[in-house]
């Protein structure tokens, strides 16, 4: 009998099993080749996120990135390539070579760069799910993360500035979505009634471009001039996780809208809080300490110190 399988990734909203892109395509796989994966999706019962997201887990052995997921899964009897020929095996390489290009470096800089998507949304939403008080440092650090990812991809300052980064990057996503619209046309998967694993790194990066409501949508706008695209994302959403897709938005959007709302406010005053204490520390006397005549160490001066009481 085969080890269970249990995947741990983030959650998902706006209709959407999950956010993550990288975990939207291990999951969009699995269905597809029908791999009975347990998911586990990331909220305050975890101490923190550790490491890269998606985990799959079974039995002893624990792997990551999408790729090497997909490979174990493969190798498990859940395949959803086994209809394509070589060259089809071929350009599935080759397209998600250009999704990682092309596209992921726009979708990273929509979440986690710009700045008031980045404010009103992504931060307050992966805050909400990590524990205080990682949920003030660890979305900061992964808003980080991305940008050096795209500036590795795309250069940096010099020879370029990010205004120019920024301007080239989403060029060439709205380039790469006009490929992909031409490369499906009318069909329903990209090789013909079956999808596959080119169909599920697809799902993954367009799904949460579609889906998201963000204050700042250029790249979600050109995506809806390509109807084949948003098709190819609600066909996915209704067939394999039976979620709706009437508008953008799942029922009882409004009042998760308007916790979020409430979720960013109170974020963002803990920040600013922090923050007035450290300029209130930095800015008060400095004083020499008192001497406590009174005060007498107990026999080996340090049982006393608090600091060492609060010790494990």
């Amino acid at each position: 009998m085969a080890a269970p399988m249990e995947l741990s990734c983030w959650g998902g909203d706006w209709g959407l099993p999950s956010l993550h892109p990288e975990s939207l395509t291990v999951m969009a796989y699995a269905k597809f080749s029908g791999a009975p994966l347990t998911v586990n999706t990331i909220n305050k019962s975890w101490r923190a996120p550790k490491g890269d997201v998606p985990v799959l887990i079974s039995a002893d052995i624990v792997i990551s990135q999408p790729a090497k997921i997909l490979n174990f899964l493969r190798k498990q009897k859940y395949n959803a390539d086994y209809e394509l020929s070589a060259k089809q095996g071929a350009d599935t390489l080759a397209y998600i070579a250009l999704l990682e290009e092309k596209l992921l470096p726009a979708l990273l800089h929509t979440f986690w760069v710009e700045a008031e998507n980045y404010r009103s949304v992504t931060k307050p939403w992966f805050a909400s799910r990590i524990p205080f008080p990682l949920s003030l440092y660890l979305p900061g650090k992964m808003s980080r993360e991305a940008l050096n990812r795209i500036l590795l991809t795309r250069g940096g300052p010099p020879p370029y500035s990010l205004t120019e980064v920024e301007a080239q990057i989403y060029r060439d996503a709205k380039e790469c979505l006009n490929l992909l619209s031409k490369r499906l046309g009318t069909s329903q998967f990209f090789f013909g009634d079956t999808p596959t694993t080119l169909d599920a790194f697809v799902f993954g990066f367009l799904a949460p471009i579609y889906k998201v409501c963000f204050p700042r949508v250029q790249l979600q706008e050109h995506l809806k001039q390509l109807p084949n695209l948003c098709h190819f994302c609600d066909d996915i959403l209704t067939c394999y996780f039976r979620l709706t897709v009437a508008g953008h938005s799942p029922a009882g959007q409004d009042t998760a809208d308007a916790n979020l709302q409430k979720l960013t406010q109170l974020v963002n005053k803990e920040s600013n809080l922090i923050e007035k204490m450290d300029d209130s520390l930095r800015k008060s006397p400095q004083h020499p300490p008192r001497k406590l005549t009174t005060l007498k160490l107990a026999a080996g001066g340090e049982e006393s110190s608090p600091w060492n009481r609060l010790s494990p």
